[in-house]
């Protein structure tokens, strides 16, 4: 069964390599590899012609919203991806999201969200109930900004853990972020304008509730501290500053 709904707090810090490498010691003991270890995660975020949603984000209100349609691995036509809208209200991050065949997502946020998609076959009665319920919240931002469309891609690698004694605990670790502004399809591939400076990781800590004391105590040994990091606000802000400079150098 595919988890669907998320309701947690998540903390963000960039590491440098040296922070990196102490606090993969320190931690050995303390969390285990998910089971789906390393991926490499593709994003496509959706937006208004004059990026309303991440605009009003890094204004830092109390209440804010992202859309995007995320894989695991560059996928097929007929290969299932996510549909995620993602809130955070009063420091809680709410996530919702459905899963479909990649031509299937497209089409439907491209025609701004009309006609739910089918629900896979194999749904109990409950998830079938869940599963409109949710796109039919996806469909309602399409009312509420109009223009929806993709605006940015960005795509990482990332190393994935649980708590070994309490796997409400998920800590995650991201490198070769990368993003672009062109080829918004998940189909295009994993390639794009490289986000952070060598060496960096971009580290989230997600949580049910309080971090454990463990974990508190071995982040201020090691000196590193939350940031307000977004990877979408921090590559529009890129993009802003190359479109003024001229032009954005892709990698793969």
């Amino acid at each position: 069964m595919q988890q669907r709904t998320f309701e947690r707090y998540e903390k963000k810090y960039l590491l440098s390599a040296e922070q990196y490498g102490k606090l993969r010691k320190k931690l050995e003991d303390k969390i285990v590899p998910d089971r789906y270890g390393k991926n490499t995660v593709l994003s496509v975020y959706y937006d208004t012609p004059d990026f309303r949603l991440i605009r009003m984000s890094m204004e830092k209100p109390i209440y804010k919203e992202k859309l995007r349609m995320r894989s695991y691995g560059v996928p097929a036509a007929d290969e299932s991806v996510f549909v995620e809208l993602k809130k955070k209200y009063n420091g809680v991050v709410y996530k919702r999201r459905v899963n479909m065949p990649l031509k299937t997502a497209e089409k439907w946020l491209a025609d701004e969200g009309k006609c739910i998609p089918v629900p896979p076959n194999d749904m109990t009665v409950a998830e079938n109930f869940l599963f409109r319920q949710i796109s039919r919240e996806i469909a309602h931002s399409f009312e509420i900004y109009p223009e929806l469309a993709p605006a940015m891609f960005i795509c990482y690698d990332r190393l994935a853990f649980d708590g070994a004694e309490d796997t409400r605990l998920r800590v995650t670790f991201d490198d070769r972020i990368l993003f672009r502004r062109e080829e918004l399809s998940l189909a295009s591939g994993a390639w794009g304008e490289p986000l952070l400076e060598v060496g960096q990781r971009l580290m989230e800590i997600k949580m049910p509730g309080a971090m454990p004391v463990w974990l508190s105590k071995i982040l201020d040994e090691l000196k590193i501290y939350p940031t307000s990091f977004s990877k979408y606000g921090a590559a529009f802000e890129r993009i802003m500053i190359r479109s003024r400079n001229g032009g954005i150098k892709n990698v793969s």
